[in-house]
């Protein structure tokens, strides 16, 4: 039996596989290429405190403004304490970031009053972060590395996980793989949005299989869009244009010519997420055209080039000069909320741990605050690791029966389904909700749960099922929360209201809940 299974191959998976590895056999599947992440995508960069000028309680401030009176304390000052700590480390085995006159070189993005952003490769942080522990893993004897595995479920008895279901893409057969300790990294559910930064993988399986596990399910009415991805006509894949070219000083446009975030925010430009997504979101309306302008006209354009190649190579492909002006708009970008973990990345099934996007560890609060999401993977995936070695060998394995099966002439509905989903999460609960948009949303999920029908054991059944329940969760949410607060606005109660200073929870089979914060 494998000592550690970790489903995912973003940062979180790739670093938890690292640590794991020092310890005992490790396994990471992954839906498609090992390449395929959110992490690999990211741009701006990790947020941490390592210069002089800045401290932990700065960015513990920071954090906690930007989620709107929902982070949990004790999770943030852990993150902030212990991120700098996590640098040191990636960095003394050989991971290099940026620098500048022989220093590491900061940036600054939206939330964040200090610079206090390290970035790799100039926009591609993710990437060069994620390449750089892929070369650990791939090069560990002890890592296995599979490709091109779909994980169906949790082997759960008794509260206890064994490892997991999977399907073998390659070889269109199930498996059951098991382990002592099984870790989920797969990431949130932005890609059941029609226009999405992530990959069209991110559609929330882990959270639906948490969810039937018994996990709580915390916050799935917070989804961050973007507030800047490259405006294509006609595509659903939105390129994400980094917070940190707002950062670099670039201006939003209506279709006046002016900016219209001065009188908004006094950050302006690099407000949070949610107040810049929302504001264009209403401009592009009041425009009555499907983008925004973003103009780098008045920057310097080599610094431009040498800051932002990725940035700049994509807008060429599409006809854009990135040191002039490019339209943008926003985009479903990061699952706030998520699987219910503790401060060491437990969830409420014994040896199942959750980290990065997926797990809801009381960080983001109602909206996270730019380039938190790389630290948190590395902050929680070593406390989990740690935290994994005190618990002690499974001494008697239950017995798992294989029981799924594929029908390929399925697939096309399935297809449909994830389509129409897509469609009703954009139109029903996406930036701008409201009681009879979400009612709307919601009849038309359960209508299609219950032709669905009993659970049938078929691949794309069980995969339709998933679907529908990560926009049930997220639209349940959304509408019990009657108020506006960070990446949740709702035009029927426009305002903050201190009554839902609460995170609310769903769990099989049972009404949804709220917890008070810090409690």
């Amino acid at each position: 039996m494998l000592k550690y299974l970790i489903i995912g191959s973003g940062l979180a998976g790739l670093y938890t596989a690292h640590k794991a590895a020092a310890i005992g056999s490790v396994m990471v599947v992954t839906k498609k290429g090992l390449r395929d992440s959110n992490s690999f995508n990211a741009q701006g960069g990790i947020a941490a405190v390592t210069d002089i000028e800045d401290n932990p309680e700065l960015h513990f401030t920071d954090t906690v403004i930007a989620g709107r009176g929902l982070c949990e304390d004790k999770a943030v000052h852990i993150l902030v304490k212990e991120g700098p700590q996590r640098i040191r480390e990636i960095i003394e085995e050989g991971m290099k970031f940026d620098t500048e006159n022989g220093k590491i070189s900061l940036g600054l993005e939206g939330g964040h009053h200090k610079k206090r952003i390290l970035h790799a490769g100039g926009d591609s942080t993710g990437r060069f972060m994620t390449e750089f522990l892929i070369s650990k893993v791939e090069n560990d004897p002890n890592i296995q590395i599979r490709e091109n595995i779909s994980v169906i479920d949790f082997l759960v008895k008794d509260g206890v996980c064994y490892g997991a279901r999977c399907w073998n893409e390659i070889e269109n057969r199930e498996e059951l793989i098991y382990a002592e300790h099984t870790f989920l990294t797969s990431g949130g559910t932005s890609a059941i949005y029609t226009r999405t930064t992530n990959p069209e993988t991110t559609i929330g399986d882990g959270i639906a299989m948490s969810y039937k596990a018994g996990c709580r399910i915390v916050d799935m009415e917070f989804i961050q869009f973007h507030p800047s991805a490259l405006y294509i006509e006609d595509s659903p894949k939105a390129f994400l244009i980094s917070e940190a070219v707002r950062g670099e000083g670039a201006h939003l446009l209506g279709k006046d010519g002016k900016r219209f975030m001065l009188p908004i925010h006094e950050l302006a430009e690099l407000a949070p997420r949610d107040i810049v997504a929302r504001s264009i979101f209403k401009q592009m309306a009041l425009d009555d055209r499907p983008y925004v302008i973003l103009s780098l006209k008045h920057l310097n354009a080599d610094k431009i080039r040498s800051r932002f190649p990725t940035i700049l190579a994509r807008c060429a492909e599409n006809g854009y000069d990135l040191t002039q002006q490019i339209p943008v708009a926003p985009a479903a970008h990061y699952t706030v909320g998520g699987v219910a973990s503790d401060e060491y990345g437990r969830s409420d099934v014994s040896r199942l741990y959750v980290c990065g996007e997926i797990a809801s560890t009381g960080i983001m609060g109602a909206n996270r605050l730019a380039s938190n999401s790389l630290i948190e993977c590395l902050v929680f995936a070593n406390r989990a690791i740690e935290i994994s070695k005190e618990v002690g060998q499974i001494d008697e394995l239950p017995e798992f029966e294989l029981k799924y099966h594929k029908d390929p002439s399925k697939e096309e509905a399935y297809l449909a389904l994830k389509r129409q989903i897509a469609h009703t999460m954009n139109n029903c609960s996406g930036i701008i909700r409201s009681e009879l948009l979400l009612s709307t949303g919601l009849n038309l999920v359960k209508k299609e749960l219950k032709e669905l029908g009993p659970e049938k054991f078929e691949y794309y059944d069980e995969a339709s099922r998933k679907l529908l329940t990560v926009a049930f969760l997220i639209m349940t949410a959304a509408r019990f929360r009657r108020e506006s607060r960070g990446g949740h606005y709702r035009e029927d109660y426009p305002t903050l209201n201190e009554e839902y200073a609460v995170h609310t929870i769903q769990r099989i089979s049972q009404p949804l809940t709220t917890k008070k914060v810090n409690e």
